[in-house]
């Protein structure tokens, strides 16, 4: 209580005094760049990934601008310890998502490098992963995708760099006739997640989507 007095918790928009569990006030909320396009549409993020690989269905939650609200949200959850955000991301995205029939067998999140969790302390995309998991009731794994180098934030990097990624990642458990759904924060070159789904679908006879935070649009 005495920290929440001294330093109480400001919306990211306005900066405004707000509850401890929430990210924006109710007025910021609207300035989010929400994306509405549903996981079955032909949507912008599927034209992309369908460039580098094959995809079932996509979903992105907001769009990555330069200065716009959902950038300093993603920021808040990859770079300030603030995990916290990612179950209301999670909680955004339940409202928007719907599987209807076609729910996927498995949750697999981008894994960061070792070195690169324990610089952080955590995987940002855990807790999302986590509260979805539990909502649609899919089981998740962690640990079935191994990041083999360490490199980087693709935000840091020039881009002839972001293009290169073989063998940054490999399959470590035995994964056949799966529907996965992989998780990423931000889509940019769609790079990443291109080389882990081709990892996936190397595997054995599975099927990929793609559920990202935020585009880059």
């Amino acid at each position: 209580m005495i920290l929440d007095i001294l330093f109480p918790n400001r919306c990211l928009g306005c900066s405004c005094i707000i509850s401890a569990d929430l990210l924006v006030c109710e007025l910021c909320f609207g300035r989010i760049d929400f994306i509405h396009s549903g996981y079955f549409d032909d949507n912008l993020i599927k034209e992309r990934c369908r460039l580098l690989f094959p995809v079932e269905n996509t979903f992105a939650l907001m769009q990555f601008g330069k200065e716009n609200l959902s950038r300093k949200i993603i920021h808040e959850l990859k770079y300030k310890s603030r995990e916290k955000a990612g179950e209301i991301l999670a909680e955004w995205t339940t409202t928007r998502l719907d599987f209807k029939d076609q729910k996927p067998d498995l949750i697999v999140s981008v894994p960061l490098h070792p070195k690169k969790l324990k610089e952080r302390g955590y995987n940002q995309l855990h807790v999302f992963t986590e509260k979805l998991s539990a909502f649609y009731g899919i089981p998740f794994d962690h640990d079935v995708i191994k990041r083999n180098q360490y490199s980087k934030a693709q935000a840091l990097k020039d881009k002839q760099n972001r293009l290169k990624s073989e063998n940054v990642f490999s399959v470590t458990k035995s994964i056949t006739q799966k529907n996965v759904l992989l998780i990423d924060d931000v889509f940019t070159t769609g790079n990443t997640i291109a080389s882990i789904a081709w990892e996936i679908l190397k595997a054995g006879n599975n099927t990929v989507n793609v559920l990202v935070m935020a585009m880059d649009v």
